[in-house]
């Protein structure tokens, strides 16, 4: 599947941003959630290849 790299980073101008905006908008919408659903993963350490979400780690309060 993906595999991060966590060592390519690099500070994008408007205009290299707004190509890889223009790349992601020629990807079919199942690629989008597809990638969009393993930087979820990543960004919440859950293993991509579960099929939900572990709900017991958020909780909901009432805001008064």
């Amino acid at each position: 599947m993906y595999k991060l790299d966590r060592t390519v980073f690099k500070i994008q101008t408007f205009e290299e941003a707004d190509h890889t905006r223009k790349y992601w908008l020629t990807q079919s919408y199942h690629e989008r959630l597809v990638a969009g659903w393993y930087l979820s993963c990543v960004a919440f350490n859950v293993d991509p290849k579960t099929v939900r979400m572990d709900r017991t780690v958020f909780s909901m309060r009432k805001q008064s």
